[in-house]
């Protein structure tokens, strides 16, 4: 499935499901499947078994996911008229996405992830993986604006593959980490770099407002086979600036879910973004940074593209 959160006309997160040039409403969808067999509580199933928004539906594991399921195969079932008619889909052109984790439980970067942008920046391969956050006020949905602060014009890009935890657990083994995958997405970790570089901390470059961009979709574990075996790369105003492949992790993303889950429980909701390639834009000569008018487009073999413009604060 390809999961999204999206915005409703009450300006409320729902749950839905991209589909043959559709959104589904799961929620919706749910209750039309039960009412159709007879189900009197209908409503009041669908809200226990799929709730409408993602960090409830994440939290309810398995039996939401297979709700989900049930509620696109009756859509499927009834055809695309009949959906739209019915109000348990909408046309993907007419629906403003979301971020598919709107307010993730915790936003956790990797950095220095990949070999060539280590040697890119001149710092040594790292032996344990480098982690800082980002917070909720950094998130927005594709084709929201990245958007340049008044303090600084030294904004750079940073496409990556993230995965969304389905799954709580503490201590995790490595050997079974990606059972507490839920899915994977894009995002791209905007950094301030001379915010970055004031300190030996990044965190203050990282958390400027609309930093994080992310989606369009939370793509399910099952639909991707190898999640380090895609192609990554990264467009500004149409010129590739980045290119590898999830392949050239340093630290894959079951080693990730061990060495986070030694310090703290992992919970539904988690976003865990992986680190970038060479390319980013405070290394070239000379550095090329974003600006207003500018258009940042992130593609990852499988997950889709996530687009953002980009506008002055």
């Amino acid at each position: 499935m390809r999961l999204v959160s999206f915005e409703s006309e009450e300006k409320r997160e729902r749950l839905g499901a991209a589909a043959d040039g559709l959104i589904v409403d799961l929620n919706l969808a749910c209750r039309a499947a039960l009412a159709a067999r007879g189900e009197r509580r209908a409503a009041e199933l669908a809200d226990a078994a799929l709730p409408p928004a993602m960090l409830a539906f994440l939290a309810a594991g398995e039996r939401a996911m297979g709700a989900a399921r049930e509620a696109l195969a009756y859509v499927a079932g009834i055809g695309r008229a009949a959906a739209l008619e019915r109000g348990v889909a909408r046309a993907a052109e007419g629906v403003r996405l979301m971020a598919p984790v709107p307010r993730p439980t915790k936003l956790i970067l990797v950095g220095l992830n990949y070999r060539d942008h280590a040697e890119e920046a001149g710092l040594k391969i790292p032996e344990v993986p480098t982690f800082f956050s980002k917070y909720p006020n950094c998130v927005v949905g594709p084709g929201e604006a990245i958007r340049i602060p008044r303090v600084s014009s030294m904004i750079d890009y940073e496409g990556e593959y993230a995965f969304v935890i389905g799954r709580g657990g503490r201590d995790i083994p490595r050997e079974r980490a990606m059972e507490y995958v839920a899915g994977y997405t894009i995002l791209n970790d905007v950094s301030c770099r001379d915010y970055q570089m004031r300190t030996g901390q990044w965190m203050i470059g990282k958390t400027f407002d609309t930093f994080a961009p992310m989606g369009p979709h939370l793509v399910t574990r099952d639909e991707i086979p190898d999640p380090h075996n895609l192609e990554l790369a990264l467009y500004l105003n149409g010129q590739r600036m980045q290119h590898s492949n999830t392949r050239n992790l340093i630290f894959k993303t079951e080693n990730l879910i061990a060495f986070l889950s030694q310090v703290f429980t992992l919970e539904p909701g988690d976003v865990v973004s992986t680190g970038t390639p060479s390319g980013v834009g405070f290394v070239r000569k000379p550095p090329v940074f974003m600006k207003p008018g500018d258009r940042v487009r992130i593609e990852i073999e499988g997950l889709g593209a996530l687009e953002s413009p980009v506008e002055a604060a």
